[in-house]
């Protein structure tokens, strides 16, 4: 994880000197993380890229003033992006999550294997609507962001053992509800498995 955020920390030097090529790197990095976590928040693709959008431009107009001062950049970097999301939810009063992914036609599948995904995207709303908002939070930062515990508590203003704690009743909750009995628990996008018990 040190060389990690190293190689990170190298890339944002070079991207507030100016360099073009470590800010293409940066979105590189960050971008999918960020688009599906704002996604899996706002429900529906045009938001999702918006929200992307202006947190990249915030980034790069706030990256002269970025110090580390032990917080990890990519907390810094999904801060901006819960502010910007607040900032959308206030003023457009988003959809719930996954209802535009539901509601999507596809080519590539048949009528029937439709409706079971449009069945299936409920049943996982429906999941998802008996978590705290808190928990869903967390599962965002977590699964579509794959950020840290650690990551996500500096971005929520919490412990990182109170956030492993929200994800742990979250996904026995989630399992309760899709009826799921499996005792492995997911890991985050682009983090391996063993990252998800670190100390």
């Amino acid at each position: 994880m040190a060389n990690d955020e190293e190689e990170i920390d190298d890339i944002v030097d070079r991207a507030r000197e100016g360099d073009q090529a470590a800010l293409g790197a940066l979105y590189d990095r960050l971008g999918e993380r960020l688009y599906r976590f704002a996604f899996f928040r706002l429900g529906n693709r045009a938001d999702a890229e918006d929200l992307t959008q202006r947190t990249f431009l915030k980034m790069i107009e706030a990256l002269p003033r970025y110090q580390r001062r032990g917080t990890p950049f990519e907390a810094w970097f999904f801060r901006i992006a819960r502010n910007g999301l607040v900032d959308l939810v206030r003023a457009r009063r988003s959809h719930e999550p996954l209802e535009a992914l539901r509601a999507a036609p596809s080519a590539e599948i048949g009528p029937e294997a439709a409706a079971e995904l449009a069945s299936e995207f409920a049943d996982v709303q429906g999941a998802l609507s008996s978590l705290t908002d808190e928990q869903r939070t967390v599962i965002a930062y977590r699964f579509m962001a794959g950020l840290t515990p650690r990551e996500v508590g500096v971005v929520m203003g919490k412990r990182e053992g109170t956030v492993r704690g929200l994800q742990f009743r979250a996904i026995a909750a989630l399992r309760r509800a899709l009826g799921e009995g499996s005792t492995v628990e997911p890991s985050a996008p682009g983090k391996p498995a063993a990252e998800e018990h670190r100390p």
